[in-house]
């Protein structure tokens, strides 16, 4: 067994369905190996750090950014098949809005002070990808920290200030500078970058190397 705990760090986005079915595979793989040495800290990294405050409609933004309705749809039905596969829960034509995700970054920052960050990243992936919720909306990101283990009153005082704005900022570019061009990217020991939504077969096998090393 590991002498000690491994941080793993992931850059992610709620709004990044690779992020979604690549959560749920590495959990699935942290199930059946519960000796994992995981300590694990989420990132900012916006995929669309110019999104109006406010959002945009999701599909015809997506249709003008990948080039129209039939490449949206091909790879809508690409996302649905590989997340039948990963037994995620995932229409890509639920969410309606394709909201800013700033003010979620910063959630995912105090839910981290607080001791609740991994039961908030589920909560804003499953809020956007099976409920269509708008991650955007501050009530409604204060739904979520209230759900999720969080005071929601406190939580929507600090959303509706400027609190860690700059700092949320300032980290995602400072990914960015260092090499994260595309979420999610996971970080072993502050040293192995793995890239992209992998199988619970592949975590496993990292488990099982990083375990059976230390023996």
């Amino acid at each position: 067994m590991t002498s000690g705990p491994i941080r793993l760090d992931i850059f992610s986005d709620p709004v990044c369905p690779w992020c979604y079915v690549g959560k749920a595979n590495l959990d699935r793989a942290l199930a059946a190996h519960p000796e994992h040495p995981f300590v694990i800290q989420w990132h900012p990294f916006q995929l669309n750090p110019d999104m109006p405050v406010e959002g945009v409609e999701k599909r015809a933004y997506l249709e003008q950014k990948f080039g129209g309705k039939a490449r949206v749809d091909a790879i809508h039905e690409r996302l649905r098949e590989v997340a039948r596969a990963a037994g995620v829960d995932l229409d890509p034509d639920r969410p309606q809005r394709m909201p800013n995700t700033l003010n979620a970054h910063r959630l995912i920052h105090w839910a981290g002070i607080e001791g609740v960050q991994p039961a908030v990243v589920a909560g804003l992936m499953r809020a956007y990808w099976v409920d269509g919720r708008d991650i955007g909306d501050l009530p409604t990101l204060a739904d979520i920290a209230g759900e999720n283990g969080m005071d929601r009153a406190a939580t929507l005082r600090l959303l509706n200030s400027d609190a860690d704005a700059d700092d949320i900022a300032a980290r995602d570019a400072d990914a960015r500078h260092k090499g994260v061009t595309a979420v999610p990217t996971f970080l072993i020991a502050q040293h192995y970058v793995v890239s992209g939504a992998q199988p619970p077969e592949t975590w496993g096998k990292v488990i099982e190397e990083l375990t059976g090393r230390a023996e």
